[in-house]
């Protein structure tokens, strides 16, 4: 009969249980054979599996050993897959006892027996709750890791000896316990927001998109402020939900982007990925499917500093997760969805050389020069956006100043009760903040008086919004309003979200 043991295949965030088999004809060709779909990592572990077994004392089995991946017509990728390799081995030939259903093992081997941490541990232990596997042996360095999920036992262990003692009942390992400290409360990262000078509008235009998660486009001249502005926004961010935290943290195992002594993942990210980045950097999708910087920055802020020097192709991925909160990526090994919500925050100049329209510098650009650096960002890429702001060239007047503004703190105080208000609002709704409303949700909680419906069917008119941008205006407007501790929006709400549309119109 042949040994099995169970691991799991990670395909993109999600993750499914694989069986493996072992069987072995004692007067076969010597050597190790992998079917199943193995990739080059999978089937390396050959060499591993056998020199961890042979350093860890024991015995690899002789003759021909084959071992099958269950599924068969699932792609196998990664190291994860030593460990359960080598203890249906070490059962096939009897060196172990056979292990109950209820036990998922991953791990990689070193050649001297000892455990190497793998990605994708959340999303493992996951598929332990789905499927009652009530044990799991991982490396002892991945086990807070998988502490995150609850009613799971979780068996650290430090190399293939102390696993076998385990399993042989010689030297039991004590399951891991989560512990009190092992989670962090939140901590804020980025630059002071009182150390910029001036732009009032422009930090006003953060605080609204901080609050309420809106898109956000600063244009203007070099060395106006717009990089040093957008790195202000970790500052002033609200805290993560906990609901929020596991759905970043998932995304960093997966792409095996943990620290092994913080697992959880408290802060919100920021990428700032250079115009150089490639399609599939930001979009994700490597050969195995991992996730790139458009899903790395959920729940977070995905800075893109020269906008317009980005090429069309790569912007243009934006759309989808802009408008729906996801990212699918189809590629010829399958397809795989990401979560994308995340704040946007972009920086471009006006035209090349960076001058148009400044009050003290002239433009060396042609109008066929500018009009062909603008069209770089389709019309409805920026019709996306919620806020779009011009950061003009700082005075001497404002750069002398010694007396600083508001810092950080104080902003991130309004912001957090702006964002505490939409929880309560969309405590029932299964979202987190103003701009993640649907249609329907538009509707009911956003709506106007008799004079904003006025003043939004001018708007409308005159600059010939679109539904998109009708919608984006109305989000918007709460959001300020809840700045406002309003519980309605009220015309002056609605004007200063119309605001931040004219620009490009």
């Amino acid at each position: 009969m042949p040994a099995k043991t169970f691991s799991a295949a990670l395909i993109g965030l999600d993750s499914e249980i694989i069986e493996i088999e072992a069987d072995h004809s004692p007067h076969g060709m010597p050597g190790m054979t992998i079917v199943g779909l193995p990739d080059k990592a999978v089937d390396e572990s050959k060499s591993r599996v056998r020199s961890a077994i042979k350093n860890s004392n024991l015995d690899f089995p002789r003759g021909n050993v084959i071992i099958n991946m269950a599924p068969a017509d699932i792609k196998k990728t990664g190291t994860h897959y030593d460990l359960p390799i080598a203890v249906a081995c070490l059962i096939q030939s009897k060196q172990l006892p056979a292990i109950i259903d209820d036990c998922l093992f991953v791990g990689e081997l070193a050649l001297d027996g000892s455990l190497r941490p793998v990605a994708g541990i959340i999303s493992f232990a996951i598929a332990c709750r789905k499927n009652n596997i009530k044990k799991i042996f991982l490396p002892s360095i991945n086990a807070k890791e998988a502490s995150l999920i609850p009613d799971l036992e979780i068996y650290p262990a430090e190399n293939l000896s102390d696993l076998i003692s385990h399993l042989r009942g010689n030297k039991l390992i004590t399951s891991y316990q989560k512990e009190s400290d092992d989670i962090i409360e939140t901590t804020f990262c980025g630059i002071d927001i009182s150390y910029i000078r001036g732009q009032d509008c422009a930090k006003r235009a953060l605080e609204i998109a901080a609050s309420g998660n809106h898109n956000l486009l600063f244009s203007g001249p070099p060395g106006s402020g717009k990089t040093m502005l957008a790195k202000t926004v970790p500052s002033i961010m609200p805290r993560m939900e906990q609901e929020e935290s596991l759905e970043v943290t998932k995304i960093y195992s997966a792409a095996g982007l943990l620290e092994a002594e913080q697992p959880l993942i408290t802060s919100r990210p920021f990428r700032a990925p250079h115009h150089s980045a490639s399609s599939i950097s930001l979009v994700g999708g490597t050969t195995n499917l991992k996730p790139g910087e458009i899903s790395l920055a959920h729940r977070g802020v995905l800075f893109l500093d020269e906008f317009l020097e980005f090429p069309k192709s790569v912007l243009e991925n934006l759309r989808q997760p802009l408008e729906d909160g996801i990212i699918t990526v189809s590629r010829a090994s399958g397809t795989v969805r990401f979560p994308a919500k995340f704040l946007l925050v972009a920086a471009m100049n006006p035209c090349p050389c960076g001058y148009l329209n400044d009050p003290e510098k002239d433009c060396l650009c042609s109008p066929a020069e500018i009009l062909r650096y603008q069209k770089r960002a389709s019309g409805p890429l920026l019709d996306r956006i919620d806020l779009h702001l011009e950061v003009p060239r700082i005075k001497f007047e404002e750069l002398a100043q010694t007396a600083s503004g508001e810092t950080s703190a104080e902003i991130r105080l309004r912001v957090q009760k702006a964002r505490d208000r939409q929880l309560t609002r969309f405590e029932k709704e299964s979202i987190f903040s103003n701009s993640e409303m649907n249609s329907r949700q538009t509707e009911i909680f956003c709506a106007l008086d008799q004079n904003g419906k006025n003043l939004l069917k001018q708007a409308v008119e005159k600059m010939r919004l679109s539904p998109r941008s009708y919608f984006r205006i109305l989000k918007v407007s709460r959001t300020i309003a809840d700045l406002d501790e309003s519980e309605t929006i009220e015309s002056r709400h609605l004007a200063e979200a119309l605001q931040y549309r004219i620009k490009t119109e």
